[in-house]
């Protein structure tokens, strides 16, 4: 018996290569998603802003308003989690798609069964941050139930990753983490991710808790060892 695995929720593709956009479409009709294809950026935003989907796998290289540029303007708005698809392989190029605010990525060419396992740990981990107590540190508070960050009781908005990387921290305030700890937590046991997608997390993490990013008072760096996350108190 085949076993649909992503009954229930919606990918939207964005790709402009139609033959790829309908392969990967079949992927994932297999798997279970339902799925919607469009083949441009501005679409894309359309879309999503018409019927939210429950992940975005988005090209980079769109004509028109591209990938980078949809992340940019998705992130104003939105905390849709977000794969991107790259056929830029530096890592300095796939940093900048994750400091935009995309949570994953993958380069091309790629494995459609690596593919599917992102999509799978992508929906999963914003699934499985619901159903826990909200925690709060100083002006800080991390609600898992609504998904949401507020500061002074402002609500902050983040990716996937973001939360993932705060919640698990929040749930151990003051513990040291290191970045293959935090690693494993955001993105699972993937040989594809590097140690500076964490830093690049807490980078972004930083702009939108702290009053002054340069000076953290809740995300500090443990110099040789990782991050951890505390209550702002300074003592």
């Amino acid at each position: 018996m085949t076993i649909l695995r992503g009954m229930g929720s919606c990918v939207l593709v964005a790709e402009d290569n139609v033959m790829q956009a309908d392969m990967l479409g079949r992927y994932l009709r297999q798997e279970g998603y339902a799925v919607r294809i469009v083949h441009d950026g501005r679409s894309a935003l359309d879309e999503v802003r018409r019927n939210p989907p429950d992940l975005l796998i988005l090209d980079v290289m769109m004509p028109g308003v591209d990938g980078l540029d949809v992340v940019r303007l998705l992130r104003g708005e939105s905390d849709l989690p977000v794969l991107m698809l790259t056929a830029r392989s530096t890592e300095d190029d796939l940093l900048h798609g994750l400091d935009l605010g995309a949570d994953d990525y993958v380069t091309k060419p790629y494995s459609p069964r690596e593919l599917m396992a992102r999509v799978r740990t992508l929906l999963r981990r914003v699934q499985r941050t619901g159903g826990t107590t909200d925690i709060t540190l100083g002006d800080l508070r991390v609600d898992p139930d609504r998904h949401e960050v507020r500061v002074r009781g402002e609500v902050v908005e983040c990716t996937a990753s973001e939360f993932r990387v705060l919640h698990t921290m929040a749930a151990s305030p003051g513990r040291v983490f290191s970045r293959s700890q935090l690693l494993n937590a955001v993105h699972g046991l993937d040989g594809y991710i590097t140690e500076r997608t964490i830093d690049a997390h807490v980078m972004n993490l930083r702009k939108k808790i702290e009053a002054q990013p340069r000076r953290p008072a809740y995300l500090l760096t443990v110099h040789g060892v990782g991050y951890k996350l505390v209550d702002g108190s300074g003592a």
